[in-house]
Parts: structure tokens; sequence; C-alpha cells
């Protein structure tokens, strides 16, 4: 059965070590592509899009290995640059290959990447970009072809700081001739980790953590060993299920300095925060109080992919709260179910309204996607009786085994 079953009421307590991180480590794998020879990547998760990845690096010619949460990657051997079938339409990840690709062969062929039903997430942003490094790009039915001679370093601006299509900026610019300066760069801690893995391959990046990146081209990169820092998106989750369920727990190994949005949250709601240099202890001892306002913003505002999770528990709270959505249009599907549940949420375009209700109950529903999965997990953790959430895969998709986190924290979940 493709299901989650958690009986909720149980309060947290204890504590769980946090996966390495999905956003991070996806590009990094795509890096792999741009040495000729093998990569040792450390505190790898085990996730459905890590092993779309994988076969994606398989199908082009690289040997893929894992050795627990090690991945070996040897891409020595890159014989082909065609990229379809089901890796690359089910993974909207998979877009970034295309930068590393131009960087190690000068051509890519590809599907249009899919996998996401929270908003458009148009690629147009990639392909101009990319075009003003001197890459001609030609479309045909669901095909696109990208090939350049020489790819040039150039001066760009990104008409918003998007994720994605600064990672294929940088990743085809490392071994581009000349400099590449990116403006309005995507400032997110998952760039940092890209830029760390290519600068430790002998890259030439300034910039990093910052706007402005500039890469100057090299000629070669070398074999790394990289440790994939811990999943910001992972301890939120499960920080939020806290806030929901009630309870104290501590996140072992979680990236405290990435969280501050999450953080002046739970405060405004009164709940407890403490961090030392082991990871993150959060304590919700009595019932929260509604927060009148939160918009999600890109890094270092509040990350898009934990609103879903926090419309969970502000549910809950004490109050009326708002939530207002500015990255994807489409990220309230998860409100029907919470409905269901019994939460008070009405939606006007970008914004959610939400009056806190003394109680959830258990009931059976449906995860469309990742992070709105997420938080029906979140919910059901404080409902009262059984809660079944149908469609496990989409959360699979970024947590590599959410029940038995959930579980080490006093939870009662399980597969179904």
């Amino acid at each position: 059965m493709d299901s989650i079953h958690i009986y909720g009421g149980n309060l947290l307590k204890g504590e769980t070590r946090v996966q390495g991180s999905k956003n991070a480590v996806l590009p990094i794998l795509a890096a792999t592509l741009l040495i000729r020879g093998t990569c040792v990547i450390k505190n790898c998760p085990r996730i459905a899009d890590v092993y779309h990845m994988q076969n994606l690096l398989q199908e082009l010619g690289c040997m893929v290995h894992w050795a627990g949460s090690t991945v070996t990657v040897d891409a020595a051997q890159v014989n082909d640059n065609r990229m379809s079938g089901e890796s690359v339409t089910r993974m909207r990840s998979s877009i970034m290959l295309l930068g590393a690709m131009l960087g190690r062969m000068g051509e890519a062929v590809m599907s249009y990447p899919g996998g996401c039903v929270i908003g458009k997430r148009p690629i147009d942003i990639h392909l101009l970009a990319l075009r003003n490094m001197g890459v001609e790009i030609t479309e045909e039915d669901q095909m696109f072809t990208a090939r350049a001679l020489h790819l040039q370093g150039t001066q760009l601006s990104l008409p918003f700081p998007s994720v994605g299509a600064t990672e294929n900026v940088l990743l085809a610019a490392v071994l581009a001739e000349g400099t590449t300066v990116l403006e309005n760069a995507a400032k997110e801690p998952e760039i940092e980790a890209l830029c760390g893995f290519l600068a430790m391959a002998g890259a030439d990046i300034s910039g990093t953590g910052s706007s402005r990146l500039v890469i100057r081209g090299v000629k070669e990169l070398h074999e790394v060993k990289y440790t994939v820092p811990a999943d910001r998106i992972v301890a939120g989750t499960y920080l939020t299920a806290a806030m929901a369920a009630g309870g104290s727990i501590f996140l072992e190994q979680a990236p405290a300095g990435h969280l501050a949005a999450l953080f002046k949250a739970v405060k405004e709601m009164g709940g407890s925060i403490t961090i030392n240099k082991e990871g993150i202890g959060i304590d919700i001892l009595h019932r929260l109080k509604s927060l009148p306002y939160l918009k999600t913003e890109v890094y270092d505002g509040f990350p898009t992919d934990l609103q879903s999770p926090m419309m969970a528990v502000m549910a809950l709270a004490e109050g009326q709260s708002v939530i207002e959505e500015n990255i994807f249009e489409n990220r309230f599907r998860v409100v029907g179910d919470l409905g269901k549940m019994g939460a008070d949420i009405e939606t006007v375009k970008n914004k959610a309204y939400i009056r806190g209700v003394e109680k959830l109950s258990g009931c059976t529903v449906e995860a469309e996607e990742l992070r709105g999965g997420a938080a029906l997990v979140v919910a059901g953790l404080a409902a009262e009786g059984r809660t079944v959430i149908k469609n496990r895969h989409f959360i699979e998709r970024g947590y590599e085994n959410i029940c038995r986190d959930l579980r080490d924290l006093g939870a009662d979940i399980s597969i179904g």
C-alpha cells in the first residue's frame, strides 16, 4: 500500500538525526558530470529524487555506487548526451543537468522536465541565461536541444533569483571561457553548498552567499570528496510536527543557521527554541498563539517549502493567522484535505486565512505533492484518531524515512 497510517494525539519527545539535504545534493550530483573521474558524496539522502538523478547519470554513462549513505560517481566515461524518459519528466530538478552537460559535452538533448503541481516553474529563465553564454537552443515536440561549441563567460542579471537558473549558470560557467558575472543570483544555502563543492574541485568562484557571483572559467575540475549538509526543510518539518502535536524534541545535526525565519515564527507563536553545537531543540508546552501574518520569500525569508507544514500548525493555533504565498501560485492544494480533518481555512488568490480550531480529526486524505504531503503528516500527528495519508510516494521524494524519524520522536506512525 502506498500510504502512511498515523494514530495522533501523542506528545512528541526524544531526538532524531536530520538527513542530508535533497536540494543541495541534486545539483551536486549533476556537477559530478563536469569531473572526468570519481567523486565521493557523503551523507546523501536515500530519497526518490536522488534515485531519479542516479538513473539519469547512469543513462549518460556514469558509474554510480552506493555504500550506506555514501554515493560514488565515476563520470570518466560519459558517452551520451540525451536525457529523456520518466526520470526527466517526473523530476523538476533534472533541468540542472543541462548546464552540467553543456560544460562537459557542449551539447544536451532532453525532455521538458516535470514532477511539480505547485506552480508553473517555467524554464525560460534558464534558457535565456544559457543563450547569453553562447548556447543555441532548438525545440521540437516535447524535446529541446542545447548546443555550444564554446561556452563564453558573460554578464548576466536574472529577472528573478531562481535557484535552478543560478545552479545552471554556475554549472555551465565553471568550465567556460572567460569570466561570468551573475547578478540577482539566488542566495539559498543549497547554492552555497554547490559553490563549495565546485570550489573543492578547483572552480574559481567568488561572492558565495551573496546575490552577485563571479565565476572565472578554469580548464578542468578534479576529483573530490564532499559531505552534504543537513536538510533545512526536513529539520523545519520536524519542528512544525512538534509545534502541532506538542512536546519537546531535539534534532541532531540540524542546520540552525538556515532556519532563522522559522525560529522567529516559533517564538512569536509562543514556542521555545534552543540551539547548541549538536543541533536544535524545541519545546511546545501550551497551545500556540496565531501568527497574524506570514509571507513566503526567497532566502532568507520564510521558505515556501515550509509553508504547507506551517499551515497545519496554524490550523490549531489560537486566533486567526494569514499566509501570503509569493513563490508558487498553486501552493494551497493541501487546504481541501486539511479541511476534511476539521481545519477552518479560506483562500483568496495568494492568501490563506486560517482560523484556529481546538482539534483536528483523523480521516483518509491524499497527498498531491511533496510538501503538502508532509503537512498532512504534521496534521495527522496532532489529530484525534487515525489518519491515513495516500500517495506516500510524493513524500518519499524528499524524506528518507519520515516514519522512522517520527517514531524516534514518539509518534505512532507506520507505512500502510
